[in-house]
């Protein structure tokens, strides 16, 4: 797991095989993604989804192949993962590969605010901590209902700030959340405006600072071979700036949530 979204960058840091090692603790995975979903969660999300061998599914900011892989292979849908970095999209093509799954799954270069699909295209749409890590949010969300069917789904997890947060809170969180974690306003307005309803939202703040808490020790028990790989400096930084965003979601500064919508 990368400590920010650094993107192509994070993505040749999150392919070695210390690092998925941390993966596989923190999220019980290992293909090198750089979301907070867990393993757990993606049968979450498949169940709400209601994916299946007839449904086309759009994962958006997809990098390694994480969740949207799975998604493919537990579901047999078809999907299309879709992100901006090469080398991203390179170890996803060799995961599709080494799953046997290239015939379900395509792979396209291009950015979530102005996907290259025709309108109405797919059934589904799930994007995992994308929004707090892009600052045009409600373009991507309309992009996305444009692309997306008349009632069709969509699944997406973001970490946000807490609402009512002092504006010295709100500094803290912008400052060690994720480079875009701050959002004007509230997603069901975002999501309203965009042309989708809300039809459940979860608070997985739970989950997400239980893995945190698994990759610090990760970082602690494997810190002689990490040091190896990364530096003591660059270990030591990253394991730093996890406890600082542990320490902001115990103060009830930072959270996840997971919301499913439907195209209106």
């Amino acid at each position: 797991m990368t400590n920010c979204c650094d993107f192509a960058g994070n993505y040749d840091f999150s392919c070695l095989p210390e690092i998925k090692k941390l993966e596989q603790l923190a999220l019980g995975c290992d293909y090198g993604g750089t979301s907070w979903t867990t393993r757990q969660q993606v049968d979450i999300i498949v169940e709400s989804l209601q994916l299946d061998p007839d449904t086309q599914l759009l994962d958006i900011g997809s990098g390694s192949g994480w969740p949207g892989l799975l998604l493919g292979k537990l579901s047999d849908c078809n999907v299309t993962l879709l992100d901006i970095p090469r080398n991203a999209l390179l170890q996803a093509k060799e995961r599709a590969a080494d799953d046997d799954m290239t015939e379900q799954v395509g792979i396209v270069s291009g950015s979530g605010t102005s996907l290259p699909f025709r309108d109405r295209s797919f059934d589904r749409v799930s994007h995992s901590d994308v929004l707090c890590c892009l600052p045009e949010k409600l373009e991507l969300l309309h992009e996305a209902r444009r692309v997306a069917r008349d009632g069709a789904g969509m699944h997406f997890s973001v970490i946000l700030p807490t609402t009512g947060l002092s504006a010295e809170e709100h500094d803290e969180v912008l400052e060690t959340g994720p480079p875009f974690v701050g959002v004007d306003g509230d997603y069901r307005d975002l999501l309203h405006g965009s042309g989708w309803r809300v039809v459940e939202c979860q608070d997985v703040t739970g989950e997400y600072e239980d893995s945190l808490q698994r990759l610090v020790d990760g970082f602690i028990a494997n810190k002689d071979e990490l040091g190896q790989v990364l530096g003591r400096d660059d270990l030591a930084s990253k394991r730093k700036h996890r406890e600082d965003q542990i320490a902001l979601i115990k103060r009830g500064l930072l959270r996840r949530e997971a919301y499913v919508a439907t195209a209106i």
